[in-house]
């Protein structure tokens, strides 16, 4: 009997190397991502990203008025906008002509719902925090991070930002719950101590040695190299990454923006797979994003299983 442990899933939040595509004397069939991230907050290109996200947003909650009936086919007009006119024009700052800057608000106006007046004081660059609080303030609600399909009441109606989130205000006492019931009836685990559901950690070590780096660096982690190595040792490694529409915090399109730009050669592409749900960034909060998870997954591992035997 052999164990068949080629596969590691990831999500959002974790972390660890890719270990060159192996684990200790074996050979990994695949690796299964859940919401990818930049970590470059900020940035032009995390805004440029993060615009399918707040498009998806602004479609879920019926607020775009010439948008397509079907998601997928908005998705695809923002993709392309985002990708081309957009990242032009943020790229072009001070020098981006008039009119052409005219233009860009219009997009960004109909895909988002914004006010155009907004967006030219937002110098064309909407936050997450700023979309949340903004896309629902005639109705004094905000929408969620994690899933901006919850909504709540805003906390602070003369704020810039959202306040929180109400997708975790909504469900996490649920979660944290059930976890406590289960630990301590079912586990026998836990009398007479609390359970923290988050702790703030100050002092917690960022460093990591990419491959071919000769030393350790102490910077916002970045393991995309990591991958690329390990499907460069593995050629047959294959890569299903996985994302939810309405996610904020890790959107979508930079887990596309990644993969589009690992560092890998062309042929390689191939390897990787994308699948999107509309949920957010927990899949498994909405029961039919839940459920075609668990069925791309498991065909995933289907169909990249090369075991001649038990």
């Amino acid at each position: 009997m052999s164990w068949d442990f080629r596969y590691i899933v990831i999500a959002a939040g974790g972390g660890g190397p890719f270990g060159g595509g192996t684990l200790p004397g074996v050979s990994l069939n695949g690796i299964v991502l859940l919401g990818l991230s930049m970590g470059s907050p900020g940035s032009d290109a995390e805004t440029q990203l993060l615009l399918p996200s707040l498009a998806a947003t602004a479609w879920y909650h019926h607020r775009l008025s010439a948008a397509p009936k079907d998601l997928p086919s908005l998705i695809a007009d923002v993709e392309r906008f985002a990708s081309g006119e957009y990242a032009a024009a943020l790229d072009a700052g001070a020098t981006l002509e008039s009119a052409e800057r005219a233009a860009v608000v219009k997009k960004l106006h109909d895909f988002t719902c914004l006010p155009a007046a907004y967006i030219e004081k937002a110098n064309l660059r909407i936050t997450q925090g700023e979309f949340q609080k903004t896309l629902l303030d005639d109705a004094d609600l905000t929408t969620g991070a994690l899933d901006t399909r919850f909504s709540g009441p805003t906390l602070d109606p003369m704020s810039k930002e959202a306040g929180y989130d109400p997708q975790s205000a909504a469900i996490s006492s649920a979660y944290v719950s059930a976890f406590n019931d289960y630990v301590r009836k079912d586990l026998k685990f836990g009398e007479g101590r609390s359970y923290r559901e988050s702790l703030n950690l100050q002092d917690w070590n960022f460093s990591h040695r990419p491959p071919g780096s000769r030393q350790e660096l102490n910077q916002q982690v970045n393991v995309m190299p990591d991958l690329a190595a390990a499907m460069k040792l593995n050629p047959n490694l294959k890569i299903l990454v996985n994302g939810g529409y309405f996610d904020l915090v890790t959107p979508f399109f930079e887990g596309v923006y990644e993969m589009r730009h690992l560092p890998i050669p062309a042929a390689l592409q191939k390897n990787i797979e994308f699948k999107f749900y509309e949920s957010g960034h927990m899949v498994y909060a909405h029961e039919a994003s839940l459920k075609a998870l668990h069925d791309n997954a498991a065909e995933f591992i289907r169909h990249t299983n090369n075991l001649n035997g038990p």
